[in-house]
């Protein structure tokens, strides 16, 4: 080997190859982590900055010496550690500042394009320090003329990786490959920065020992327990995103659904608000019938001798038109509550009845005529009564609405089906019906056919009724009216009381 001639050197094509596996499994890994910094507030987001920092920075720092393992002189190679570590830190600062700058609201050309100078600096400057750890029996030579280029190549490269990493960090759900693609193009700027850099280098023999203090060699087992243990950070970093995505998501479905329940209360509300009289006049029934009940059995006890016979039917009968009454306001508030559903084995018949009972005022002063078909056996749904209730409230009353304008006879017929697995329930009225339009949009929140409607009950109904695995339909029934349909999964009570 002479002096000042430059020394041969070559690469390890399979760390060469594991280099660029790093750098883009620690591209996919910044992605994600600028996606949960994004989103996070607070100490959560410093947290997640933190760990992004220190996963990133291993990532980038440990592509780079995987990259200088592959990289072979003819004579033995060691590293200054402290310089290593002195790379890391470097590493770390480029990778907070990188994910500080794609988590931000926007991010203009204008400050990534100033942000990828500051970042392509700082990889630069990663690069030349781990360079400046080696230590072996020459010298390198930095040669500017290729120096400049690569380090405008890595601004470059900073440039793409940025927008990137901004473009793709909140990714739709479903969208991973669209990630991988974006990993993978800065996977290769990355490498593409470190194999430039070592172009602009060139290795010349020296005659004297190297200083080897503070030094350590690397053997190729070596080499690969650092990637190793790299793979393994960067995959416990996109390991705990997807998990704190999960979690998010979790939330974000309970929040909904209490929001749910709280829309649909407030639709029940309404609801009964608009039935006040109706509700009135069905509690007037039985309060009047106990009081004349009562006011007999005392007349029949005062006589003599007492009509004992007739003072006690009297009196069952005022028991009777107790409990009676004692129901309808149980339903009443049962609707009013605001709590979270409880599933369980519902007859749907029995749910028609039980709305039936609490509109009937209503049906008369509509001039309606009611006509039940109901399904014969059973019809249970696993569900809850109130929720369902409120659906079947909702339709019947829309149907008298959509009556009230007409002069041809006032019908309405409510049937219930077993087909199959399935209960099917029908409101069907002798209205004028839905246009093709309105059929279109009436189950879309706040559309509406009426003039002081808000339009969100029968969207809330859908939701109810999907909500139970089912499916809430319209048609034009043959009669040129309207049909609501809704039909549920059936429930086996047999196995289901044997089970309990």
């Amino acid at each position: 080997m002479q002096a000042n001639l430059p020394m041969t050197s070559s690469y390890d094509a399979l760390q060469v190859a594991l280099s660029v596996v790093i750098a883009v499994s620690a591209s996919y890994a910044a992605l994600d982590l600028a996606g949960r910094v994004t989103v996070a507030r607070g100490r959560l987001q410093l947290i997640w900055l933190l760990g992004g920092t220190i996963s990133l920075g291993i990532g980038i720092w440990a592509m780079h010496y995987t990259g200088m393992f592959a990289f072979r002189l003819p004579m033995a190679v060691s590293y200054h550690w402290p310089t290593v570590l002195l790379s890391l830190l470097v590493g770390m600062l480029c990778s907070a500042y990188a994910l500080m700058l794609v988590s931000r609201r926007r991010m203009g050309r204008i400050y990534a394009l100033l942000g990828s100078i500051v970042l392509g600096i700082g990889m630069a400057g990663l690069h030349h320090t781990g360079m400046r750890a080696l230590r072996f029996s020459g010298v390198s030579h930095f040669n500017m003329h290729r120096m400049i280029p690569s380090v405008l190549l890595t601004i470059g490269f900073s440039f793409a990786a940025l927008w990137l990493g901004f473009l793709f960090r909140d990714e739709p759900k479903g969208m991973v490959w669209r990630k991988l693609g974006g990993a993978a193009v800065m996977g290769a700027a990355i490498t593409g920065m470190h194999y430039t850099g070592m172009k602009a280098v060139t290795f010349l023999p020296f005659p004297s020992s190297p200083v080897l203090s503070h030094t350590i060699s690397v053997s190729s087992f070596g080499a690969l327990g650092i990637s190793t243990v790299t793979l393994l950070v960067l995959g416990l970093a996109v390991l705990s995103c997807e998990v704190d995505r999960r979690f998010e998501e979790r939330k974000l479905e309970l929040a909904l659904s209490q929001a749910q329940v709280e829309v649909a209360h407030l639709g029940r509300v309404g609801m009964l608000g608009e039935l006040a009289a109706s509700i009135a006049h069905e509690v007037n029934q039985p309060l009047s019938a106990i009081t004349l009940n009562a006011s007999a059995s005392l007349q029949w006890l005062s006589m003599e001798p007492p009509k004992l016979v007739e003072a006690r039917q009297a009196l069952s009968n005022v028991l009777r038109e107790a409990n009676r009454a004692s129901e309808i306001i149980a339903r009443i508030r049962a609707m009013l509550k605001k709590v979270t559903p409880e599933r369980a084995l519902v007859d749907a018949n029995e749910v028609v009845g039980q709305v039936l009972s609490l509109v009937a005022s209503e049906l008369t002063k509509a001039g309606v005529t009611v006509k039940t078909e109901f399904a014969p056996g059973t019809t249970y749904v696993r569900g809850d009564r109130v929720q369902l209730q409120q659906v079947l409230l909702n339709l019947v009353v829309n149907a008298i609405e959509a009556m009230s304008g007409t002069n041809a006879p006032r019908d309405l017929l409510i049937k219930t089906e077993n087909i199959g697995d399935r209960v099917v329930v029908q409101v069907e009225d002798s209205g004028p019906g839905l246009d093709a339009i309105q059929a279109k949009h009436v189950f879309e929140p706040f559309y509406t056919t009426k003039s002081k409607g808000l339009g969100m009950g029968l969207s809330i109904s859908r939701s109810i009724v999907e909500n139970h695995g089912g499916h809430l339909s319209t048609r034009r029934s043959p009669s040129h009216g309207t049909i609501f349909e809704f039909t549920l999964p059936a429930a086996n009570v047999l196995d289901e009381k044997a089970a309990s």
